[in-house]
């Protein structure tokens, strides 16, 4: 993939996103098959998925089975120990510390200060996704918060230029909870894949082992499904 994308992906720009399974061998078949992804090696036993030759995501073994089974969104950033610091200082938390991966870059987790988790890459010879915004690839990513406004403070504080600027076309909205999920359910980012053809896909995600989690909704960035795999990881399928 060629190092100048990086310059796609400004500082709060989603740029990748991964899936902790306790299977990888039963998500390369659920995924292949939904999404029409290839898959390769990769670094440290994880395996990138390819759409028509691009990056879209990686798919790594979950190591402890305390750890939830759960796609994370990535936002890029130049600076990931300043920005680590950034969001201490707002009232968030550092989950995992900056981390190198080999020549690839260095990856970190991140949770606000309502919980929720998200993850931060600092690109080196991996500046993130090779395609994004088409069929089989991410499309969004949803924050299902519980204060709405305190989230657009600390995410604005954050990634001011993503999700304010003037150039501004996000690829992230916040949302409260009770939009789709049970009052109970925590906070949390809910990663979007394009589709085409819902109904379709639905079928396929039934027919591999997969279930509904929340029916058809519309929003303000287009026709969502909640749906889990067939190892119980949450994701939203995305029509426009």
């Amino acid at each position: 993939m060629a190092e100048n994308r990086a310059s796609e992906y400004g500082e709060g720009v989603p740029c990748w996103v991964d899936a902790q399974l306790p299977d990888v061998e039963a998500g390369r078949r659920f995924y292949g098959e939904l999404f029409g992804w290839t898959f390769e090696e990769a670094y440290g036993g994880s395996v990138w998925a390819r759409k028509d030759g691009e990056p879209v995501a990686a798919l790594a073994h979950k190591t402890d089975g305390r750890m939830p089974t759960v796609w994370t969104v990535y936002f890029a950033t130049p600076d990931v120990m300043r920005l680590t610091g950034r969001i201490q200082a707002a009232g968030g938390q550092v989950v995992m510390a900056p981390i190198p991966l080999g020549e690839l870059g260095t990856a970190a987790l991140a949770a606000d200060p309502e919980g929720a988790v998200f993850g931060l890459w600092q690109a080196a010879r991996h500046p993130g996704f090779g395609v994004r915004h088409k069929a089989g690839t991410f499309g969004w990513a949803e924050l299902y918060a519980r204060d709405t406004e305190a989230a657009n403070t600390f995410y604005g504080g954050l990634f001011t230029d993503a999700l304010f600027g003037p150039d501004a076309v996000p690829d992230f909205g916040r949302a409260p909870v009770s939009d789709a999920f049970p009052v109970e359910m925590p906070p949390h980012f809910l990663v979007h894949f394009r589709v085409d053809d819902l109904a379709a896909v639905l079928g396929a995600v039934h027919r591999l082992g997969g279930r509904v989690q929340v029916p058809l909704f519309e929003t303000s960035y287009g026709e969502v499904v909640v749906v889990t795999d067939n190892q119980g990881a949450s994701f939203a399928l995305l029509q426009r």
